[in-house]
């Protein structure tokens, strides 16, 4: 009966209680990586391992998993070790990484310290780009387009009440402003190439 409970538990979590008499053969892709963490969780463990948990997945699927990963957690508190090479994967789902090269261990700590702010400002205007770059240019201000997006690199202490005279100026309304976090895919790629980084393996808080 233990058993019985734990397993229709387990079916629970991962969504697959209403296909429990369904053959595995008939699962879609997505059910089938479910199943197996199903299969993980049913007895216990103090400590998870997923290699690659979302391939071979669509969105839809990945979204999932995902969110399984985390969940499984935060309800069980049982740690997880996931290898991945999606950094947002790993960024959205690990709260400590691990970072390896060639067998070694190049980069450790938590994902927070990898995605701090940066010192750069991103000001996504609608129109006036032009008058606004040529206002911060006269306030010696450099700055770079991306897009509807003009970003100050190098922004000082007091650089936001020249940024907001230089939008006054060109009168050019602000869809947003702010600083922006580096993303774990931009800190672990390779500028010259755009290759991917080393492989980082990612954990819960409890796993490293």
């Amino acid at each position: 009966a233990r058993i019985a409970a734990r397993a229709a538990d387990t079916l629970r979590h991962v969504g697959l209680f209403e296909e429990r008499y369904r053959p595995i053969k008939e699962y879609s892709t997505g059910m089938k990586q479910r199943i197996k963490l199903a299969q993980c969780l049913a007895h216990d463990p103090m400590l998870i391992l997923l290699d690659e948990p979302t391939a071979g997945l669509d969105p839809g699927g990945r979204e999932e998993m995902l969110d399984l990963v985390r969940k499984t957690y935060a309800e069980f508190g049982i740690s997880i070790l996931l290898s991945s090479h999606l950094m947002n994967d790993v960024e959205r789902t690990a709260d400590s990484i691990v970072v390896l090269s060639e067998g070694r261990v190049v980069e450790e700590g938590r994902v927070s310290s990898f995605t701090t702010e940066t010192e750069s400002i991103y000001v996504e205007v609608d129109e006036n780009q032009q008058e606004f770059i040529t206002a911060l240019a006269s306030k010696g201000m450099t700055s770079a387009v991306e897009g509807s997006t003009v970003v100050i690199r190098d922004v000082a202490e007091d650089g936001y009440d020249t940024i907001r005279d230089a939008l006054t100026e060109s009168g050019a309304p602000v869809r947003r402003l702010g600083p922006r976090r580096h993303s774990l895919r931009e800190v672990f790629t390779d500028d010259d190439d755009g290759a991917e980084a080393p492989m980082p393996a990612a954990g819960t808080e409890e796993a490293r």
